[in-house]
């Protein structure tokens, strides 16, 4: 006769859902750092059709993908739950101005030749994010993560004094970002449809704004042939990343999902100085050191307290 295994505690279960949900957080998160990371290439290539008009076909071919992915995999029932909620709309509309503005800074860093200033932006945005996770959100940070911001600190120290005259373009994407991702945690809305949300709001500005365009005799869709068919993908390389950055802030404790932050400026890094030419000078290149040594030391400390990154998880 086989002995029944005994069931297995109910806080044991949540627990493996818990850290079942980091995982999951995780994969999120490097996706959408990634594909944020090598966008300067795509922006770069329709460089010539200004940034407002940019961020408003982000905007306008949005709502067709946003569309389709949730007739798909569902969610109009929660979007219409977002616009029933007085609170809910409040977030979305607040969050819906901090992504245009954080959109039409980035854009405008890109295509002007600025890519190491919205890099050090973006680096300066996980400080932000441990900041606020450990002040307004009281997630804890052990040592070796204080260890860790401190060293990316001093890093971009160095940045920020040889890059004073672009920095309040890295100062305005980081808060902007930071604040918003806070915002998107904390919101009671899942990922797709408070993206939809977001882009409906912000749906009549860009129309208006492209019509009032094309009134005044300009194109379109931008001055090259090969412009409309780029333009036409704003909406894909706009909202992939975003639902899947949006889906981990969700599944991460704030802090570790700063530290993932990481990955996307080092790739505009990257792209800055090897596809583009950007100056690189030693204080690049210590910043960049300390950034990385940052980032080892703060995975360590996630490795050997792996309860850490689902302590501070939000509430089904």
């Amino acid at each position: 006769m086989n002995a029944r295994k005994p069931a297995r505690p109910s806080h044991d279960r949540g627990h493996d859902r818990g850290h079942d949900d980091a995982g999951r957080g995780l994969s999120l998160g490097i996706g959408a750092y990634a594909l944020w990371g090598i966008l300067p290439i795509y922006f770069k290539a329709i460089a010539a059709v200004g940034p407002v008009d940019i961020v408003a076909h982000r905007v306008l071919w949005s709502v067709p993908f946003l569309a389709v992915l949730m007739a798909v995999f569902g969610g109009f029932r929660d979007v219409r739950g977002a616009l029933r909620s007085h609170r809910t709309l409040a977030f979305l509309s607040v969050t819906a101005v901090l992504i245009a503005t954080n959109w039409l800074l980035y854009v405008y860093a890109v295509t002007t030749g600025r890519i190491l200033a919205s890099s050090l932006g973006y680096y300066l945005n996980p400080l932000i994010n441990v900041l606020m996770g450990r002040v307004l959100l009281k997630e804890r940070l052990s040592g070796l993560q204080w260890a860790a911001v401190a060293i990316a600190a001093a890093g971009i120290s160095g940045l920020a004094i040889q890059a004073l005259g672009q920095l309040w373009i890295s100062l305005a994407l980081a808060i902007t970002f930071a604040t918003y991702g806070l915002l998107r945690k904390i919101a009671p809305v899942e990922a797709v449809a408070g993206l939809a949300v977001e882009t409906g709001l912000l749906f009549p500005a860009a129309v208006v704004w492209l019509g009032w365009g094309v009134a005044a005799g300009q194109p379109m869709f931008g001055p090259a042939n090969r412009d409309w068919a780029l333009l036409l993908c704003a909406g894909i390389v706009s909202t992939v990343p975003l639902i899947l950055f949006t889906a981990a802030a969700r599944r991460l404790a704030y802090s570790t999902l700063g530290m993932l932050q990481f990955i996307a400026p080092t790739l505009q890094f990257l792209c800055a100085v090897l596809l583009y030419g950007e100056r690189l000078t030693r204080w690049h290149v210590l910043a960049f050191g300390s950034i990385w040594l940052a980032l080892a030391l703060y995975v360590t400390a996630l490795i050997r307290g792996p309860k850490s990154a689902a302590s501070a998880m939000p509430p089904e």
